[in-house]
């Protein structure tokens, strides 16, 4: 009699183990759904919260904000906070843009399909999948080896068409131009007259330009038709330091 209640006892117990199990592989399996729909949420929350609410307002530029999956390009140990807005480190002593600044940059640079755009500072890759998002055409240069090769692994894996070159920024990529936009995501004392020269007359460059150590001026470069140049500036940014020859 005991032997039986024994082993009565210990299939109950099995059985609770495989239920429990059960339970705990759909809960596995559901969870990458779950954390789709959450981040899902969260970018719409910040497209709202951060941007739309604030002087974000080009259609084009919200809807690749809200598409774009930010916490893709931040490491998995703050992932949590990929939707907040602020800028967060990705290792070598760089950051992500913060999403307000990624917009506004965006927006003010008014991309158009088919552009030609090149990037100063691939860095996470984020703001380059946000201008391939509105389509542009991306070349993207980034001047720290390791960064380059992570990001333009990620680019593949996530199927991205953006062109990856490691090297100094400063000079651009000469066999590629002339560019419609030109977009410096570091911080420039100045602004390199070789990526001028590459601009297309009637193209835009955006940079944060002042002092590199401390706060700059986000800067638009416009020019003309006939080639003259232009220059306005526009809100305060506080952004990591272009080096290379920027440094010199």
């Amino acid at each position: 009699m005991l032997t039986k209640q024994l082993n009565q006892t210990a299939r109950m117990k099995t059985r609770s183990i495989i239920r429990i199990t059960w339970f705990i592989l759909i809960v596995i399996l559901l969870k990458p759904d779950l954390q789709a729909d959450d981040w899902s949420g969260q970018r719409n929350d910040m497209v709202m919260r951060d941007l739309k609410s604030r002087d974000v307002d080009d259609p084009a530029v919200l809807k690749a904000m809200g598409k774009v999956e930010r916490h893709l390009f931040v490491p998995k140990s703050i992932r949590t906070y990929a939707y907040a807005d602020r800028p967060l480190p990705i290792g070598e002593g760089q950051t992500i843009s913060q999403p307000y600044i990624v917009a506004l940059m965006s927006q003010m640079l008014e991309i158009e399909k088919g552009h030609k755009v090149l990037e100063i500072g691939t860095g996470s890759g984020y703001q380059a999948a946000v201008l391939q998002e509105l389509g542009a055409e991306v070349y993207t240069i980034e001047i720290i080896l390791s960064l380059a090769e992570k990001t333009e692994k990620l680019f593949e894996v996530m199927n991205l068409p953006i062109r990856v070159r490691n090297a100094d920024g400063y000079y651009g990529w000469q066999e590629a131009a002339p560019y419609d936009r030109i977009i410096i995501t570091a911080a420039a004392n100045h602004i390199p007259p070789p990526l001028i020269n590459q601009l297309k007359p009637g193209g835009k460059l955006i940079l944060p330009l002042g002092n590199i150590r401390f706060y700059q001026t986000l800067t638009l470069v416009t020019k003309n038709r006939d080639g003259k140049v232009s220059v306005s500036h526009h809100t305060h940014v506080r952004f990591v330091p272009m080096t290379g020859k920027m440094l010199e």
